[in-house]
């Protein structure tokens, strides 16, 4: 079915007002960017999956989420390299799938985008409390703020400095990660991996203890080794050469994920534990004092740089959503102020109003970084689904539009991605259908608000726009 939608007039100057800063970030920076949205999951999270499914069901889902990211960024890299804006997700889609399946993709990346920062500042405050940094009397939601004012105030300030310090902090992280896997490796035995009892259920055993459905279980957990990743080609428009830097940044930062990933859960339950690492806030520091006991220097640090991997995450998600924002609001899908950009070509309204919304949720959840986390999963999976369709959709469709970089085996490769998200998205229900639940309504909401408003104020001149209808006018010709 055609989905017709009308383009309002904007003003002459429309545009001038709603530009970023281009070569801002060449691929080391990108890669970088795409290690820091996700490097806080190496340090905690993941480990919540081995009280679901045991070191079996969460390996099993770690190598299955694995595979659906890697087909999917190898997908990511053609599209970022093809359509470099900042719409990303919404902009492939919208070439793709019509201007309903650009909002819907763009709206689920939102989602996840603004509920992770949330999340994660939970997660930070957590850190500053079992660190004794501040005095026990200050309460939690104090921390959130400080946490959104620094760090969406850092973004106001401009791309190519908030993308470099945003750089230091990972680099931080990465070097306690390293320090922890030289330090640990030694000392892992396989036996503390199986030491949770089997339940009796379906398919049980040592390596299953919580039998099938404790796979299922764990696909959520799995996702978190590496959840927004796919927020690198967000950078399009600001990177230096997108062509040649989205697929290099994108795809080394997924080869260093996949490794770090790999390692954490082997090492961790495989020094202190599957049993006792299933229930840890910070497994990592618990795991090396396990080993070296309660004063060791190496735990101390990891405790320390595992608080800059929270902030690395959190700083880099806040530029994701802020991106994906500014580029539905350019086009006219959302408000049109929300893509306002000052003198430092930063989207200033689109960081602010998430952050506002981020740490509201944060406050009313009581700290629940959980529910918030479970939220953030059901958007992103949501728009995995979509970008895997919109690439396999865009070679049938357009298979001569000219691509700098072509998918590894082409629509195979993101069909195998988007039958996995599929199964993800079921998943999301089975682990938490209250907060899938509620972003499954806040979804719709969105796409009402498209369907019977939106959809007759867009705005042509937006560069996702322009593509779609020049693409529009070029298959008319056919």
């Amino acid at each position: 079915m055609k989905q017709r939608v009308e383009y309002g007039s904007v003003a002459d100057n429309y545009m001038e007002k709603r530009q970023l800063r281009s070569g801002a970030a060449g691929w080391i920076l990108l890669a970088g960017l795409g290690v820091a949205y996700v490097i806080s999951g190496d340090f905690s999270g993941w480990n919540l999956g081995l009280a679901e499914g045991g070191w079996g069901g969460l390996a099993i889902a770690f190598c299955l989420m694995g595979i659906m990211y890697v087909c999917m960024t190898l997908g990511l890299a053609e599209l970022s390299s093809t359509l470099p804006t900042a719409g990303a997700g919404y902009g492939f889609a919208r070439r793709a799938l019509g201007p309903l399946g650009g909002f819907a993709t763009g709206t689920a990346i939102v989602i996840e985008y603004t509920m992770a920062p949330a999340a994660i500042s939970t997660f930070i405050a957590g850190y500053v409390q079992a660190l004794g940094i501040l005095p026990e009397s200050v309460p939690n939601w104090v921390i959130y703020l400080v946490a959104y004012l620094i760090f969406v105030g850092i973004h106001l300030w401009g791309v190519g400095e908030a993308l470099r310090l945003m750089f230091l902090i990972t680099a931080i992280a990465v070097i306690a990660l390293l320090a922890f896997v030289f330090g640990m490796i030694w000392h892992v035995e396989p036996a503390n991996m199986f030491n949770i009892a089997p339940d009796g259920s379906l398919g049980s055993s040592e390596f299953l203890p919580f039998g099938v459905s404790g796979v299922l279980a764990s696909l959520v957990f799995g996702i978190w080794f590496f959840l927004a990743v796919e927020g690198v080609p967000l950078a399009a428009e600001e990177s230096a050469n997108p062509k040649r830097d989205m697929p290099r940044g994108i795809l080394t930062a997924m080869g260093l994920l996949v490794v770090f990933g790999a390692l954490m859960l082997i090492i961790v339950p495989g020094t202190a534990g599957a049993d006792a690492m299933g229930v840890s806030d910070n497994p990592l520091p618990e795991a090396v004092r396990t080993v070296y006991g309660e004063n060791s220097m190496l735990a101390t640090f990891v405790n320390w740089a595992g608080l800059a991997g929270l902030i690395a995450s959190f700083f880099s998600i806040i530029f994701a959503y802020s991106r994906q924002l500014f580029a539905l609001s350019r086009a006219g899908y959302l408000p049109k102020f929300l893509s306002l950009t000052g003198k430092r070509k930063t989207p200033y309204m689109a960081l602010i109003i998430p952050g506002i919304i981020g740490f509201a949720l944060a406050v009313a959840t009581g700290g629940d970084g959980g529910i918030l986390l479970n939220v953030a999963v059901f958007g992103a999976t949501v728009s995995y689904v979509l970008l895997n369709l919109s690439h396999v959709v865009l070679r049938f469709k357009e298979p001569h539009l000219e691509r700098g970089y072509r998918t590894p085996g082409g629509a195979v490769t993101t069909i195998t991605a988007l039958v996995l998200a599929s199964v993800a998205v079921v998943a999301t229900f089975f682990v938490d259908i209250v907060a899938a639940g509620i972003a499954a309504a806040v979804f719709l909401v969105f796409l009402a608000y498209f369907w019977f408003y939106s959809r007759h104020h867009l705005v042509a001149k937006a560069p996702e726009e322009e593509f779609a209808q020049i693409s529009e006018a070029e298959s008319g010709l056919h």
